[in-house]
């Protein structure tokens, strides 16, 4: 009995220290930001998991590049790996068809594998939490969304900007000729 609640106790500590930053619980995630791999931050948690990372991991801003143009970016973010792209033929938004390999690249351009940390972050936490679902299904095993965003979303829901995070003004993307 003894020897079975050290097991527990020591389960719960390595657990505790495996994943600090998991104080999001999943459960309190708006189902609309809801993500199959269930891991989540908010925008407050990501510059201390990063640190614990200590460069093993990936920050990626899932924005439009003109989103980026106007609002701003985290200076924390590692790449802008585009979700969607703005505006397509019709005028709405097209899926990047190659979101997954431009982050798979990015990845090996750190040293990272699929089962290092993803951080992945849109506006208001409903992309990533796209993005994190579709990474997930191309076997990456540690995919966190943002949340709150960049902007924030609701009440309580500051977003990075908004929490008064570092963030900087980002280049206009290149027009077509």
């Amino acid at each position: 009995m003894l020897n079975a609640l050290r097991a527990a106790v020591l389960a719960a500590v390595w657990l505790s220290l495996a994943a600090p930053c998991l104080a999001t619980d999943a459960a309190s995630v708006p189902e609309a930001k809801r993500t199959t791999l269930g891991l989540y931050l908010t925008s407050e948690e990501v510059p201390s998991f990063l640190a614990e990372k200590n460069g093993r991991s990936l920050f990626v801003d899932v924005r439009a590049p003109e989103e980026l143009a106007a609002s701003g970016v985290a200076t924390a973010v590692d790449a802008n790996v585009p979700l969607f792209l703005l505006p397509g033929a019709d005028g709405k938004p097209q899926p990047n068809r190659d979101f997954v390999a431009q982050v798979t690249s990015r990845m090996a351009a750190k040293g990272l594998t699929k089962h290092d940390a993803v951080i992945v972050m849109c506006r208001t936490g409903r992309r990533s939490a796209l993005a994190a679902s579709l990474l997930g299904e191309f076997g990456f095993a540690q995919v966190y969304s943002v949340i709150d965003g960049y902007e924030g979303d609701g009440p309580g829901m500051k977003g990075w900007k908004g929490a008064g995070l570092p963030w900087r003004q980002a280049a206009a993307p290149a027009q077509p000729n």
